[in-house]
């Protein structure tokens, strides 16, 4: 027979499940049956890291006790809380084995902010939203309205002044265009200036808050941003409650100017599905205008099959974390010790603060150029602040390091038949500035340039104009040159504004013969190809075409294809620009002009094909969001170095064997040359088709013949042995037994000068 205790334990435990049937079936009733159809990867690891249960429901006060509870929460009242400020974040703990899911609630060690004051005791109020007691404050990861995990459906607003600045464009970093038009304005501004005003967000799901970020209109000619806002929860969007401050309504302080995030953590946590923002004030001269970003953790719904269903995760046992400097050098390191066969860590020159530009290598024969081998870069971090392909290429040098050892047969290929250079962050100091503020308060433009002010990306030297400039002179002397175009001397001088990180990397560029190359960026999501700077001296922009237009339209569709949103014509834009009627790429100068870009540089000053791959809206997206990014580039990033097989390659010979250097390599039609390497080497990126191609050099004699291009990955083997001229090798000759070759018309004048003196 049960014991007494042992039927109450009973008892309780059925109570406690009645009582949780009643909230799951009270949280499935404002479910929307075509939700789970749209969400993507939600973040937590609820599971791996249990935590106190929230409280989830509190029962109505009885009427008897309200004024006693007054009295209460009077005794302990609080006067507003200012904005968070800023302090350097916290590093993450240092993990023996890397698992692809989301870090815990509150490990943000990217997130500026300090941690909350010792929290008030949880206040139960009268309409069934919960509050959370915790002993230590912990903060959550962004829901995502700047990554676009909140659909516009999920934005809604009380009015708005017209539909380019509806609830869908409050998105924290949103950039209005430059025209500022119907569709694509800089924030949400309401319709009215009054107190009645507000936004809200539907998580469509219970989601415990905890702080709320703010900025003002992004605008080039109006000044609008909510100084004080309110902030409302509700579980069913009809009855709402206000967060306190004691018994009082708490005002948030909102922002000084437009652009700058600043982030209110609530005094606390609250449980809810919506959550609402009611400006207060605003700028006096201006009108309530804001963008946001919510914190908030999604609670776990352990029967919800739609959730789980759309839960992305990943099998690659990577470091996913944001790595500051001193990490960087650490994880190469790593890197370079497990793979010692097949990776070298060099640096190509200094930053402007002493930080060395560190890349790793990675070769079977690693510190050395192979005869016939093309050489390949990934670069990222130009602009500190977009952070996300310098994360990609750090986890790109771990998983290249992996699948080697693992013998994956397509990266043993890879890393034996190119020889791969990765240069994952160009401006560190930029960077340095950008972790400081963290990946949601950093706001669009820390850390973007040099620490003397550069924009790394447009210091390159403008050899488009010279190259237009000469094309379009009438009588021109001699034949204009298409590549291999000189840099000016007045941008090789000292006075010359050039940024130290741009020096580094045009000589790295110079010094060795890269086939093909990316730059990574942030901010958006598409694919640039040169060139990047338009033709017509009087407009923004226009579509410029390179001589090579079809194989650089290959080249971006590569990783555009690849890529799992880029081409997905249901994605939301990321601002104001619409990449989809070509695939998730465009031409440089056809979305906005920039003179001086290293897309455009490399064409014409070296044989690389550069182009600049755009791999997220969200510059600095927060940790728990790397995984899937990582997911979203991995397979790109591989078919993109793959390419760099694509096409032609060969040897230039002399008659002896020797390689022949600086041999010009033409493809007929086409009116851009490469020229050899210091062995005589040379690829020439080609798309599938037969193509006459000519080889000539100083001293030789021309050689053409006809290469075909096949649709096979491979680049087409096509050499050639030239033969010395006549005259030189007459030079050769005479060089031998030391003599100079005679100049036939000079004896002839100095004959003629002899016979007119004769007469005379």
């Amino acid at each position: 027979m049960a014991s007494p205790g042992s039927a109450s334990r009973a008892l309780a435990l059925a109570l406690v499940a009645v009582a949780l049937a009643g909230v799951r079936a009270q949280g499935a009733a404002f479910e929307e049956p075509d939700y789970y159809d749209q969400e993507l990867w939600r973040r937590g690891r609820f599971y791996e890291h249990p935590e106190r249960e929230p409280e989830l429901f509190s029962p109505p006060l009885h009427e008897g006790l309200g004024v006693e509870k007054q009295e209460q929460q009077e005794q302990h009242q609080q006067e507003p809380r200012p904005p968070k400020k800023a302090a350097k974040p916290k590093k993450a703990p240092k993990r023996e084995k890397v698992v692809a899911e989301t870090p815990p609630p509150g490990k943000n060690s990217n997130r500026k902010g300090r941690r909350s004051k010792s929290l008030e005791k949880a206040a139960r109020d009268d309409h069934g939203v919960p509050v959370v007691q915790e002993d230590v404050r912990e903060s959550c990861p962004p829901l995502g309205l700047e990554t676009l995990k909140i659909t516009d459906f999920q934005l809604h607003a009380s009015t708005a002044k017209r539909y380019g600045l509806g609830a869908h464009r409050g998105r924290l970093n949103i950039q209005a265009g430059i025209n500022e038009n119907d569709f694509y304005d800089g924030a949400w501004c309401a319709g009215r200036n009054d107190l009645q005003q507000w936004i809200e967000v539907d998580a469509r799901r219970l989601t415990r808050f905890t702080g709320v970020i703010t900025q003002g209109r992004n605008s080039l000619w109006l000044s609008d941003w909510v100084t004080s806002y309110k902030v409302m929860v509700s579980n069913d969007s009809h009855t709402w409650v206000t967060v306190k401050n004691g018994s009082g309504d708490m005002i948030f302080e909102g922002n000084s100017e437009k652009e700058i995030p600043v982030l209110n953590e609530l005094p606390v946590p609250m449980v809810a599905r919506y959550i609402r923002i009611n400006p207060q004030s605003w700028f006096d001269n201006g009108s309530i205008c804001m963008r946001m970003e919510i914190l908030g953790c999604p609670l776990p719904d352990p029967n919800s099959y739609y959730h789980r269903r759309n839960e992305m995760t990943t099998t690659d046992d990577l470091d996913f974390k944001h790595h500051n400097y001193k990490e960087m050098r650490q994880l190469m390191k790593v890197v370079n010790e497990m793979c010692p066969n097949i990776t070298r860590i060099y640096n190509i020159g200094k930053s402007h603060q002493g930080l060395k530009l560190y890349a790793v290598e990675i070769s079977d024969h690693p510190g050395e150029h192979e005869v016939g081998e093309p050489e390949f870069h990934y670069i990222a971090g130009a602009h500190g602040n977009e952070v996300l392909g310098r994360e990609l290429l750090l986890l790109l040098l771990q998983f290249l390091c992996q699948e080697y050892l693992a013998q994956n047969t397509r990266i043993v290929r890879l890393v034996e038949e190119t020889r791969i250079h990765i240069l994952p962050s160009l401006n560190p100091d930029g960077y340095e500035k950008a972790y400081e503020g963290g990946s949601e308060l950093g706001g669009w433009s820390l850390g973007r340039w040099t620490h003397d002010g550069i924009d790394i990306n447009n210091n390159f030297p403008d050899l488009n104009t010279l190259l237009w400039e000469a094309e379009d002179r009438q009588n021109a002397p001699r034949k204009v040159p298409n590549h291999f175009i000189a840099i000016p001397e007045w941008y090789l001088s000292e006075n010359a504004t050039v940024a130290m990180e741009t020096r580094a990397v045009i000589a790295w560029m110079e010094k060795i013969p890269f086939v093909l190359g990316g730059n990574l960026q942030g901010g958006e999501l598409v694919v640039a190809y040169p060139y990047d700077m338009v033709r017509s001296l009087w407009k923004t922009q226009e579509h410029t075409p390179t001589p090579d237009d079809h194989v650089f339209r290959w080249l971006a569709y590569s990783y555009a294809s690849t890529h799992r949103l880029m081409t997905d014509a249901r994605r939301r834009v990321c601002h104001t620009e619409d990449f989809q009627k070509e695939d998730g790429t465009v031409n440089g100068a056809s979305w906005h002009t920039v003179a001086g870009s290293l897309n455009d540089f490399s064409y014409l000053h070296t044989n690389c094909f550069e182009l600049s791959i755009y791999v997220g809206c969200d510059k600095y997206p927060h940790e728990s969001e790397l995984p899937e990014e990582w997911e979203n580039n991995r397979e790109s990033l591989i078919v993109f170095m793959e390419q760099v097989h694509r096409g032609i390659k060969g040897i230039v010979r002399d008659l002896h064997g020797k390689g022949i250097p600086n041999a010009i390599i033409s493809v007929e039609g086409v009116n851009h040359d490469i020229r050899t390497a210091n062995d005589g080497d040379y690829w020439r990126l080609l798309n599938p088709g037969e193509y006459v191609v000519t080889a000539k050099a100083e001293g030789f004699v021309t050689s053409s013949k006809n290469c075909m291009v096949g649709y096979d990955m491979g680049a087409t083997r096509c050499d050639f042995t030239l033969s010395k001229t006549n005259l030189a090798r007459i030079r050769e000759i005479m060089e031998t037994f030391g003599k100079q070759p005679v100049s036939l018309p000079a004896k002839r004048l100095k004959l003629r000068g002899r016979k007119r003196r004769q007469r005379g």
